[in-house]
């Protein structure tokens, strides 16, 4: 009897721990299981569910100024192989009269244009300029909801901030699906269907994606 009590305490520490470990990953990663186990579905039903796109266009015209002082810095981004962000005037234009903001993005810079692709969560944009005659186009394209929630669970065009938050999440989902098998194997003595199921989860994946995926 005395010599299993060491290793009663030390099975209920590990317990413990796992347990602890396995609540607190859970509630870091618990909304975002939900995020994407919807859009998990939804994604591998988009072509069930119909997306009826907004299109928004805008135009407008630079005045010869603005347009001169675009040409004299044509080819600085020429030689960056035709890309380079939009001038400070040219962002501030877009800013003021459009309520666009075009900072952090590179555009692509040729002889007669200054093309701009816009992508982001749902939807996309893009802004287009003549050089020749100062030209200003926008076009705006809104997919819906269900587009954006997609795209962040593909992490399309999401930015810096919510790839740390992927990387965070897949971190404490890692760690509750270990922990979470730590668990089941110190419960399966008790548990006769622990590893036949566990099992399961492993050898159905397996067998549809080696008999129906070509």
């Amino acid at each position: 009897m005395t010599a299993a009590h060491p290793d009663n305490r030390r099975r209920a520490y590990w317990l413990k721990t796992l347990h602890e470990w396995h609540w607190v990953s859970s509630a870091i990663c618990l909304v975002g299981m939900i995020l994407f186990s919807i859009t998990g579905f939804t994604l591998n039903h988009a072509g069930q569910i119909e997306a009826k796109p907004a299109i928004s266009r805008l135009n407008g015209s630079l005045d010869e100024a603005l347009r001169a002082r675009l040409e004299q810095q044509l080819p600085a981004a020429k030689a960056q192989k035709g890309k380079a962000p939009l001038p400070v005037e040219l962002q501030t234009w877009v800013q003021k009269h459009w309520d666009v903001s075009t900072a952090g993005h590179e555009a692509e810079w040729s002889d007669d244009e200054i093309y701009l692709s816009l992508p982001r969560p749902g939807g996309d944009a893009w802004l287009r300029l003549n050089l020749a005659d100062g030209a200003i186009e926008y076009e705006r394209t809104d997919r819906g909801w269900l587009s954006y929630f997609n795209d962040l669970h593909k992490g399309r065009s999401t930015g810096a901030a919510w790839s740390w938050f992927i990387d965070i999440f897949a971190a404490a989902a890692l760690v509750f699906s270990v922990t979470g098998l730590f668990i089941l194997k110190m419960h399966a003595g008790n548990r006769p269907f622990t590893w036949p199921m566990v099992g399961m989860g492993l050898v159905v994946p397996v067998l549809l994606a080696l008999l129906f995926i070509h």
